[in-house]
């Protein structure tokens, strides 16, 4: 998909109806799934607040600000009535995954980051959304997210049917796993809401909870952030504690685990999107090449990255 893409340059079939159109759009915007869902979702506040007076947020306290914001999209872009969600298949290869894990000489960087920045990508085509919506519906009050604001978008996306959240706290989708971004396009726009999935799919297996290298998953659906790598690898300013270092192994940012063990993944399609192929080498990266760099070379290496976060 091209960076100079246009709304000049999307059409769709006038006999459709508008949410049909909306679909068609956002196919040719090389998003995999799209689904609209209400604005709020308050079912889930109580759990969230449980989960922060537990502290399991560990160090991110943004995540105890704007509640109203983040059950009620209404609240984060006023006047909203739908909620837009997409979908963008990010896994570059799903062949080498575990021989880099198994490697000591390897660095494993989560495969979200080994391409350009999935903030940039998604942005981008989300308000050519907005704006090509604007062709077909007129003028409308839209705004796009990803990843940027305080916005439940698992909980909004389950609510849409796009897929089920896991035990691993992951939305998963039928046939298609969890490697994938999601969107959100806020809208004052009345667009029919999707159903929910009658049931989730994860059955009896805990795989994801039993692989987890640190044991961060309290329970089923209960992740300790203080105690995932994730989170200690990039959002982290402190020192690793000590006894989770050894169980880091070779994991240098980030962590995928609970993905590669879980057996809806097996099938998971590889990304179609150009912009989220590994870039310098980042999928077979030798640690003592890594310890070497510069922070010139850093920055060089990591033009354009989610990793630039750390």
């Amino acid at each position: 998909m091209s960076d100079s893409l246009n709304t000049a340059m999307i059409a769709t079939d006038s006999a459709l109806t508008l949410p049909e159109q909306i679909r068609a759009l956002s196919e040719q915007l090389g998003f995999a799934d799209i689904r609209f869902s209400p604005a709020q979702a308050n079912q889930h506040l109580e759990n969230y607040q449980r989960w922060i007076d537990a502290g399991f947020n560990g160090t991110m306290a943004w995540m105890e600000r704007n509640i109203d914001k983040r059950f009620d999209a209404g609240e984060l872009h006023p006047g909203t009535k739908t909620v837009i969600t997409v979908r963008m298949d990010y896994h570059p290869n799903c062949e080498n995954d575990f021989d880099i894990l198994n490697n000591p000489s390897k660095g494993y960087i989560a495969r979200y980051a080994l391409g350009r920045d999935y903030h940039k990508v998604m942005r981008k085509r989300l308000t050519l959304l907005g704006k090509a919506i604007e062709e077909l519906a007129g003028t409308h009050g839209y705004r796009a997210f990803v990843d940027s604001a305080p916005v439940m978008e698992r909980q909004l996306a389950e609510q849409s049917g796009l897929g089920w959240i896991g035990k691993n706290t992951l939305l998963l989708v039928p046939g298609v796993g969890s490697w994938f971004f999601l969107g959100e396009l806020m809208t004052d726009l009345d667009l029919p809401f999707d159903p929910p999935l009658p049931k989730n799919h994860c059955g009896t297996c805990n795989q994801c909870l039993v692989d987890c290298p640190t044991d961060a998953f309290v329970s089923e659906g209960v992740l300790d952030a203080r105690k995932c790598i994730s989170y200690l690898t990039i959002e982290y300013a402190g020192s690793i504690p000590m006894d989770l270092r050894a169980k880091i192994g070779n994991r240098i940012y980030g962590c995928d685990d609970c993905q590669l063990v879980c057996p809806h993944n097996n099938k998971a399609p590889e990304t179609q999107e150009p912009d989220y192929g590994s870039r310098h080498n980042l999928d077979d990266l030798d640690l003592l090449e890594a310890f070497q760099w510069t922070e010139e070379v850093f920055l060089k290496k990591t033009e354009g990255s989610a990793i630039r976060r750390i």
